[in-house]
């Protein structure tokens, strides 16, 4: 095959190559919108989206929309041109999706227009507890939160909480908290890992906390949009030190298998309204900082990162210099405001500061504070001039009491002597 009949097959569609009989989107509308005749009447806010071809399955699948929100799709065999009603969404289904989808919208307000907004926050350390630090953060001021809050009691030379409930009553006060001074559209960036409770003693079981997995219901309930779940990896080895899997290794019986953890979670979600991410892009108004910003060839491609643990005497329980890096990288442009509200010794701030974003850290201990201000003066030349920074400290604030959550309320009540039915009576009174 000579040069020029090689350009002229790369320049042909699939389906120009594969002889198809549906070859344009407007081809797969008319289609669609044939089939949708019966209900068109019914749904007058419909509208199609952008179909796509699935050439691994040979079908077109088009977007079927209402008020802007996606009700249904239609499939089409694109060697045929006939509607593939196991693929496509039933015309009842269409109609009852409507109905719901309109009522939602009843009494909402217009969208906003998308307005970028430019932080005019400078790099900040602060020195104080974070559910009350935040509270003194303008609204809508930080475009890339990233932080790994304390494992709760882990360690309880960090932190202790008196029981679970009180540790995520905390988060979601923190959380909410974030919320309010992130940017809409922007990312919050969580590492967490599942917590080891060891037994008391011999005649009890160790007991294993799935922490991520309810920090996710947290983000959830406040409005986030879940983005992913990348699995941070480590050498085997590194597993070994929780002691878990030991038992099993010695003895080999069934029912005591435990598999030694080497993963844990950066999890992405993104603040409710979220415009177009291309509207961040196309619409920035410093186009340089778009292409500085850009990402090189070797970046993370599945959601499995293979990161070595990172060690540092000044505190028992940091995360890895690469990590951070990575995230704020693939997250957030040049300039940007990098937020983390539970700072330790400054792994984000100092990231930040290497790529040429502001920082944002919040800190409890002064001791951590200390190690993070220090690292910044000494590494100041490898910083890209971004190592001048705000110290406040803001120990003496009066700390604010968390929201408890209705769960931890109910289970208050009914420690304090209050019986089910009674609690029953008061909620159908209420």
């Amino acid at each position: 095959m000579g040069k020029t009949e090689k350009n002229e097959l790369l320049s042909e569609t699939v389906s120009e190559r594969r002889k198809y009989k549906v070859k344009t989107t407007e081809e797969a509308k008319k289609i669609t919108l044939a089939f949708l005749k019966p209900i068109l009447l019914d749904i007058k806010s419909l509208s199609l989206g952008l179909p796509e071809i699935h050439d691994r399955y040979d079908n077109w699948n088009v977007p079927v929309l209402d008020n802007s929100t996606v009700i249904g799709s239609v499939s089409i065999d694109a060697f045929s041109g006939k509607i593939n009603e196991e693929l496509s969404t039933k015309l009842s289904l269409f109609k009852k999706r409507a109905v719901t989808v309109n009522n939602k919208q009843t009494g909402k307000t217009v969208k906003e227009k998308f307005k970028f907004i430019v932080s005019n926050l400078s790099n900040t350390i602060v020195e104080g507890k974070a559910e009350n630090a935040l509270r003194n953060i303008p609204e809508q001021s930080v475009d890339l939160i990233f932080t790994s809050p304390p494992y709760y009691n882990a360690r309880k030379e960090y932190s202790e909480y008196e029981s679970y409930e009180e540790y995520l009553d905390t988060m979601r006060d923190i959380i909410q908290q974030c919320k309010r001074v992130l940017i809409n559209g922007k990312f919050f960036v969580i590492n967490s890992s599942h917590v080891l409770v060891p037994r008391a003693s011999r005649n009890e079981s160790s007991t294993r906390i799935p922490v991520p997995f309810d920090l996710h219901q947290i983000f959830m309930d406040e409005g986030f949009e879940f983005v992913d779940d990348i699995i941070w990896q480590k050498p085997e080895g590194a597993g070994w030190a929780s002691g878990r899997g030991r038992r099993f290794s010695a003895d080999r019986n069934p029912m005591q298998y435990k598999a030694v953890p080497v993963t844990e979670y950066v999890m992405v979600y993104r603040k409710k309204p979220a415009p177009l991410i291309d509207n961040f892009i196309r619409k920035n108004p410093n186009q340089d900082i778009v292409l500085k910003s850009k990402i090189d060839d070797d970046y993370e491609k599945t959601n499995v990162w293979y990161i070595s643990p990172a060690r540092d005497k000044r505190h028992p329980a940091i995360f890895p210099n690469e990590l951070a890096e990575k995230v704020i990288k693939y997250y957030s442009f040049v300039n940007d405001v990098v937020l983390d509200p539970f700072g330790g010794i400054g792994t984000t701030a100092k990231s930040a500061a290497k790529l040429g974003r502001r920082f944002y850290s919040i800190e409890s201990s002064t001791q951590y504070v200390s190690a993070t201000r220090s690292d910044l003066e000494i590494n100041q030349n490898l910083l890209n001039n971004n190592f001048d920074y705000t110290y406040l400290n803001l120990t003496n604030l009066p700390d604010v009491e968390p929201k408890k959550s209705l769960r931890h309320t109910i289970k208050e009540l009914l420690a304090n002597g209050v019986t089910s039915e009674e609690l029953i009576q008061r909620l159908n009174k209420d």
